[in-house]
């Protein structure tokens, strides 16, 4: 909701960037994930703005059910929504990142004239749960996690260290539990389930437990290799049509790694088309070394990811910065690449102010002056909010955290009780912003 429509809360007449790239000669498609918030209306939606899109709300299996059952969710295609055999016919031997990436491609091939600008969303669902991947991409990753997590995530984060991704300084978070009550779990199996959100130290796990637990990651692996070979078949795409060095392209991932327990059953192993497995808690903290807690939280592992900015024309390559930005920043700055000036009114009426500003100083190696706040969390119950080095979080609707993200960036130091008066200042400066909105 927030990159497409360049606010953090409900307004009165969003603009869906789409709409402002169509009006100055784009030709705009949309394939991939739309889960907007309710209050989004069905102006918005791509089915509406996008002139070609193929979507699909949330949480869908990767292959057609071997059963033919009907998706909990239907994609749609340019509008008509679409059955399972319907979808095979559109996309025979359908596994979902494949399928996007065919209809973008077949959109930018016979759609888009030549010379002509384009906008491409390309909301992958991968790697979310469920875990279901091909089997030719599944089997390059046989023993590669057999070490467990917590050897895992030491690597990950001595080797982030060692190319300067993260500062000397930033310590490894102690490993997380998800402690996230608002997710409830699905009935059966009710002891297995017990151990999903925890946290347990490899070693400990029995070896029947460890192959299991092996296989999630490494399916996981596989759906994001999947997802690696789509992104490619795009590059070559531009390349092969000489616009690859005149594009813009942002790569970013979703808030955190999906630690959820929506397993449906463990009838059937991670991977397979008939099953519905979930990673692990444990797991989806490696994913978000070195921080704390996952996808949700207003902590650093549910809000803070990494955006890849490529264009030779105007970028400079080989470049890392520690700035900071966030999805609010996202429509100003593809407006400014654009040369697209944001309306003062669109279908009459006037339209809301964008929220953030464009990331474009940031990428030609400049400075951008800090934003005064940042707001993320899903809910009010994982809010974070944070102003310079100074972060508001909480997990869960339990009480307020502090840190000092410029002294501790991994949050392993909260100072909520022996800093009151910054905490509740900053405590004040939230409410103020949430009350206006």
């Amino acid at each position: 909701t927030t990159l497409l429509t360049g606010l953090y809360w409900q307004h009165t007449n969003p603009v869906n960037l789409a709409s402002v790239l169509k009006s100055a000669g784009y030709h705009t498609i949309q394939s991939g994930k739309e889960h907007f918030k309710g209050w989004v209306p069905e102006s918005l939606w791509a089915r509406v703005v996008f002139d070609q899109s193929f979507t699909l709300w949330a949480s869908l299996p990767y292959f057609i059910p071997p059963d033919g059952s009907d998706f909990k969710r239907p994609y749609v295609l340019n509008g008509k929504e679409l059955t399972p055999v319907e979808l095979e016919q559109h996309f025979p031997n359908f596994y979902q990142t494949d399928a996007f990436t065919d209809f973008a491609l077949d959109c930018l091939d016979n759609i888009v004239q030549e010379g002509e600008p384009f906008f491409l969303y390309l909301p992958y669902h991968a790697a979310h749960y469920p875990l279901q991947a091909k089997e030719s991409d599944i089997i390059k990753y046989a023993g590669v996690y057999d070490v467990g997590w917590d050897a895992i995530r030491a690597q990950r984060y001595q080797r982030m260290l060692e190319e300067g991704i993260i500062a000397e300084d930033c310590t490894l978070s102690e490993p997380s539990d998800n402690i996230n009550r608002f997710r409830g779990h699905p009935a059966g199996d009710e002891e297995r389930r017990a151990k999903i959100p925890l946290y347990r130290p490899w070693n400990s796990l029995t070896e029947i437990e460890q192959e299991d637990l092996t296989l999630e990651m490494q399916v996981f692996a596989a759906m994001l290799d999947c997802m690696d070979q789509n992104i490619g078949r795009i590059i070559s795409w531009l390349k092969e049509h000489e616009v690859f060095d005149n594009t813009l392209i942002l790569y970013l991932t979703d808030n955190g790694s999906c630690p959820y327990d929506s397993n449906r059953n463990f009838d059937h192993p991670p991977g397979v088309a008939a099953g519905f497995r979930t990673l692990s808690a444990a797991w989806a903290n490696v994913g978000n070394t070195p921080f704390r807690y996952f996808k949700q939280y207003g902590h650093e592992g549910g809000s803070h990811t990494q955006l890849i900015a490529h264009w030779p024309e105007q970028i400079k390559s080989g470049q890392f910065t520690t700035q900071t930005g966030h999805l609010i920043d996202i429509y100003p700055t593809l407006l400014d690449a654009a040369g697209i000036t944001y309306p003062d009114t669109y279908m009459d009426q006037k339209t809301p102010e964008l929220g953030g500003s464009s990331l474009l100083p940031i990428f030609k190696g400049e400075t951008r002056e800090e934003p005064t706040y940042y707001i993320s969390g899903f809910q009010e119950r994982f809010r974070m909010f944070r102003q310079g080095e100074w972060k508001l979080v909480r997990a869960n609707g339990d009480a307020w955290e502090l840190y000092d993200l410029l002294a501790d960036p991994a949050e392993n130091h909260n100072l909520a009780d022996s800093l009151p008066d910054q905490k509740q200042q900053l405590i004040e400066a939230y409410q103020s912003i949430y009350q206006a909105r």
